[in-house]
């Protein structure tokens, strides 16, 4: 049995701590509107507020070895020794200390942060023993009593719900019943029902967003969570009883081969979590999540408006030089562009090329004779800011550095090649002080106060160094954003874009340090929306920057599909900019001045997703409908989109009433109709693109 320890009210969410008689604690949380709607009959032991699993620890029974680490020997030895709450700068920190017998403390630290929808979780080991402990597991989070609105198992009541990724082909969201995932109890309630899932490496976004969230059906409510962590990561879906549980937190011994030694009087801190519940459906619950991000962002966003960037990789595909950078600048200046980007190649070899060379980032003489900074003023001249590729945390198989074995990372004494590329230890002093001089002095140089940081292999599992290969990667991922931080004291007014092969690194860590990330390498795809629009469950698209290739056979029908989709985010210009003819630039300028018109609904604001059930990408049928409001919701914006088929009647999307139409951004002259709260648009080609900005009547 066991009882409410304690209950805290934020925003419209509860947090409970429950304990049993032994003193061991657990967490629960729920819509605060729905506390009259618990059961009280469901039977269910208390999951412990932290996982922990020590080495030489007993593991769980059930079978369970192998398999989780979960709810080993310490975990359930835990017990309650006190839970203090303070109020900090706008926030209230709830934190709860269990102790053990074994000479060590464990904070559980919860924060909120005021007027957000969701809270940080995170847990701080302290060993307070005269011996080195050796951790194999540590939470970040974990949450039980799932769900408490049903009584007994609520079978084919809950929904799991995941973030698939990969290369171009971001973001899509899998959706599987607690019964296909096998997480049902059994007859006798033995045998431990689990599911993990996480990322190895150094591209936390591969395979997996570090994101999970259970639905429960009947009720109506969703409970998610988000890692912030960088490195390898895992979380779990857990069961025995009636609850199903949740947790998750850096890769484990079992799944990432990772272990920490803490000594005495040190502490070890996780990676934060965040943690929302909320009464409605993945859509509606994944946006409160991102409250917490958003917090982040205006901490870090210089933005009065939303800016237009032109990157010319998909002009140059690698080959920037001096002339060919004049010949983009003359054609697109005064056409509202504020940052111009040189992507690779700007330190191309002259025997070897730029695909493998960089590295070494020397300036090329031979595209630059004038020198780089000759092409520097030529931007500025023409009232753009100039910004510069780098890949500064490796390098390429044709570069000198390459070959500088003894600062490169290495596994079991071999040095560490993925690919093409090696990887620099960037705890190593020499590797920071060379990086420091190539990139930091770089951009100090040449004025540049755009970098775009780009990041195109993985480290795997791990690296030496270190107690574990997990551990390796942990410290040096901590090393690179430390880089990350260094970089921006040095030059307050850098803007920083997250890339990694476009979207590997789409974390909450990551985006912290950055004011944006390219979305994806989809640079031309028909799928593009459809990659966009997912992101905007886990990343806030103000900071999701997003391709615009123009090329000159572009249909008009074509031009706009490609800008309408940067309105999903953040306009990103290339392509064939001087071939396009007068026509083509009309509806382009039309298109960048429809997003200046909308950036502040970009900035701020909350997403609704419409339309068909998509299954592939690359050849997708149906259509989708994206609508975001305002933060007051005074404004908003509807995207529709026609994929594969045909579309006979008008598409509808509910917006609300008292609103009107502002503006219509189209290639067709597409019928639309607001009536009744709905939006009625008629569609008149396969993958073709309408806007629209409404303003509520005064």
């Amino acid at each position: 049995m066991h009882k409410v320890l304690s209950e805290y009210v934020l925003s419209d969410m509860i947090v409970r701590y429950l304990v049993n008689e032994d003193g061991n604690v657990g967490f629960e949380t729920i819509p605060a509107s729905l506390k009259d709607k618990i059961t009280t009959s469901k039977k269910y032991n208390i999951d412990p507020l932290v996982q922990i699993f020590i080495r030489g620890d007993d593991f769980s029974g059930g079978f369970a070895n192998g398999h989780t680490m979960r709810n080993g020997q310490q975990a359930n030895s835990l017990q309650y020794q006190s839970q203090k709450v303070e109020n900090i700068k706008e926030s209230q920190v709830i934190t709860t200390i269990l102790k053990s017998k074994s000479g060590y403390v464990v904070k559980h630290i919860l924060t909120y942060h005021n007027g957000l929808n969701a809270f940080e979780v995170k847990t701080v080991f302290a060993n307070k023993s005269d011996k080195n402990i050796c951790l194999e597991m540590l939470s970040s989070f974990s949450i039980g009593g799932l769900t408490p609105f049903i009584e007994g198992e609520a079978s084919e009541s809950m929904n799991i719900h995941r973030i698939r990724s990969c290369w171009s082909n971001e973001g899509r969201v899998i959706t599987e019943s607690v019964e296909d995932l096998q997480l049902e109890p059994s007859w006798s309630g033995h045998g431990v029902r689990t599911e993990k899932f996480g990322q190895i490496g150094s591209m936390p976004v591969r395979k997996f967003f570090p994101f999970l969230a259970v639905e429960d059906t009947v009720t109506g409510v969703v409970w998610a969570a988000q890692l912030a962590c960088a490195s390898s990561w895992q979380m779990e879906l857990y069961r025995k009883d009636d609850s199903l549980c949740i947790s998750g937190g850096l890769a484990d011994y079992d799944f990432g081969h990772w272990m920490k030694v803490v000594e005495p009087e040190t502490e070890f801190e996780t990676p934060t979590a965040y943690i929302t519940v909320g009464i409605g459906n993945i859509d509606n619950v994944s946006q409160r999540l991102l409250s917490i991000q958003k917090n982040n962002i205006n901490k870090l966003n210089k933005f009065y408006r939303l800016p237009v960037l032109f990157n010319e990789f998909c002009t140059t595909w690698g080959n920037p030089s001096h002339d060919n950078i004049k010949k983009i600048v003359d054609i697109i200046k005064g056409k509202g562009v504020d940052y111009f980007v040189i992507d690779s190649g700007w330190f191309a070899d002259e025997k070897y090329g730029w695909d493998g060379t960089h590295g070494d980032w020397i300036v090329s003489s031979e595209v630059f004779p004038y020198g780089l900074e000759e092409t520097v003023r030529i931007i500025r001249e023409a009232g753009m800011i100039p910004g510069i590729w780098f890949e500064f945390e490796n390098c390429g198989y044709l570069s000198k550095s390459y070959k500088n074995e003894k600062h490169l990372l290495t596994r079991n004494g071999n040095v560490i090649t993925s690919g093409l590329r090696r990887f620099w230890d960037m705890t190593d002093p020499w590797v920071i002080d060379y990086l420091s001089e190539k990139v930091i002095s770089m951009l100090k140089k040449y004025g540049f106060k755009y970098l775009k940081v780009d990041y195109n292999e993985t480290i795997g599992i791990g690296c030496d160094g270190y107690e574990s290969l997990g551990e390796g990667l942990r410290q040096r991922i901590l090393a690179s954003q430390e880089f990350f931080r260094r970089i921006r004291r040095e030059i307050p007014d850098i803007i920083i874009e997250n890339c990694s092969s476009g979207g590997h690194r789409l974390e909450p860590s990551m985006m912290k340090l950055c004011e944006m990330a390219s979305f994806s390498d989809a640079h031309e795809c028909d799928e593009i929306p459809i990659i966009a629009a997912n992101l905007h469950r886990v990343i806030n698209p103000c900071q999701s920057q997003i391709w615009a290739v123009l090329r000159k056979k572009d249909s008009k029908r074509r031009i706009v599909y490609s800008i309408i989709n940067t309105f999903l985010g953040v306009m990103c210009l290339s392509g064939d900019v001087y071939d396009l003819d007068e026509e083509q630039w009309k509806l382009i300028e039309r298109g960048i001045s429809f997003y200046n018109s909308i950036s502040n609904i970009i900035l701020n604001g909350t997403t609704y997703f419409f339309g068909s059930k998509l299954k592939s990408y690359r050849n997708p049928k149906g259509w989708m409908g994206i609508l975001r409001k305002s933060e007051d919701e005074r404004e908003a914006i509807a995207l529709i989109y026609t994929f594969n088929g045909e579309f006979t009647d008008m598409l509808e999307i509910p917006v609300g009433s008292n609103y009107e139409i502002n503006y219509i951004y189209c290639a067709n002259e597409n019928d639309v109709l607001l009536t009744n709260g709905k939006l009625f648009v008629k569609m008149k080609e396969e993958f073709e693109a309408v806007a629209v900005h409404l303003k509520m009547i005064k």
